[in-house]
């Protein structure tokens, strides 16, 4: 284990809260539509922080502790892309207007970082007491691999959500926006306007996320301080990457597959760390350096054959992915996958 001085952890926290920091003071007091020269600009620069971050991290750590640094970085922005479909169907099925939907990121992204941050903790405290939690975190990856592949070529249904019908059922909710807030009164009555059900609906999006990229991370490192960083620098990109790439998404067909063949790899890369501990010495590992050369494959591999796919074929759409089929198949429409 690296030893990690609380400075080191004060310091890496205290930036991260300004960045955010700065990126809600912006969506709140500057209400404006994202322009591309604006997302590209931002999208670079949180990029540019992340990598400054790993080079001091390697130099500070030493080459392994960089590696798993950069490999965590790169699992966790793959998968946000797929947070970023997400996104997109939240923001179309509630017509976001744009000059709210800056805000409405910073809020979910906020929220992620807290339920990442909650889950690090207790999934470092578990992998620490007990070994067999390697197990059931590859199995749970290959759980979430497979039913991604499956339903591949469906999209969360948001308006179904438990968590989105909850909320309409026993909120009183006005029928408009009122200029991006959240809860207002109106003739002596506290309502909550659809922003706030918005915000819900990204929580609970971000928590389903929470329980596959923290597993997944963890087959990277099992040092809390990476996990952590990783996470908070893959995430802190993500409103700018969503308004930089949101014209985009629809071309990467093949992008839950590929995730789904990461998350299997990662899967299988905890079980066999874990049959290496608990069962015999002899059985092989995978090293970070073959994990991050696989998962930077894979994601070139996906990024071309997706481009190529929409230039051959220009109506073909990608889709976020489900882990469980839509309420349309459950009424027995046919399999899209």
């Amino acid at each position: 284990m690296l030893e990690i001085s609380g400075l080191t952890w004060a310091v890496t926290i205290g930036l991260i809260v300004l960045l955010l920091a700065v990126d809600l003071v912006l969506a709140t007091l500057r209400p404006h539509r994202v322009g591309f020269g604006e997302a590209t600009a931002w999208s670079v620069f949180y990029v540019a922080v992340a990598v400054a971050f790993g080079v001091w991290f390697t130099s500070q750590y030493g080459g392994a502790a960089g590696t798993e640094y950069f490999a965590g970085y790169i699992v966790e922005k793959s998968l946000s892309v797929d947070n970023l479909f997400v996104f997109v169907i939240i923001m179309t099925t509630f017509a976001v207007p744009e000059k709210h939907q800056h805000k409405v990121l910073t809020f979910g992204i906020v929220l992620a970082l807290v339920m990442r941050a909650i889950f690090i903790a207790v999934g470092a405290t578990l992998l620490s007491l007990f070994s067999f939690m390697f197990l059931l975190f590859g199995l749970l990856l290959l759980f979430t691999a497979v039913q991604l592949f499956r339903h591949r070529n469906e999209d969360p249904d948001v308006e179904n959500n438990v968590v989105v019908r909850t909320a309409r059922r026993v909120l009183p909710i006005t029928d408009d926006y009122v200029g991006g807030k959240l809860v207002i009164r109106r003739e002596g009555r506290r309502l909550v306007t659809p922003l706030f059900v918005v915000l819900v609906a990204i929580g609970g999006v971000d928590l389903l996320f929470a329980l596959d990229s923290i597993p997944a991370v963890f087959g990277v490192t099992d040092e809390p301080f990476i996990v952590f960083a990783a996470n908070a620098f893959a995430l802190l990109g993500l409103r700018a990457l969503y308004f930089l790439v949101k014209g985009l998404l629809d071309r990467l067909v093949y992008l839950s597959a590929g995730l789904a063949v990461i998350l299997a790899f990662i899967g299988v890369k905890l079980i066999l760390h874990w049959a290496h501990v608990d069962i015999d010495t002899a059985v092989p590992e995978v090293p970070t350096s073959v994990s991050l050369g696989v998962i930077v494959v894979v994601l070139l591999v996906v990024v071309v054959a997706s481009l190529l796919k929409t230039r051959k074929s220009p109506e073909t759409k990608a889709h976020a992915g489900s882990l469980r089929a839509t309420r349309r198949r459950e009424d027995g429409g046919g399999d899209s996958a």
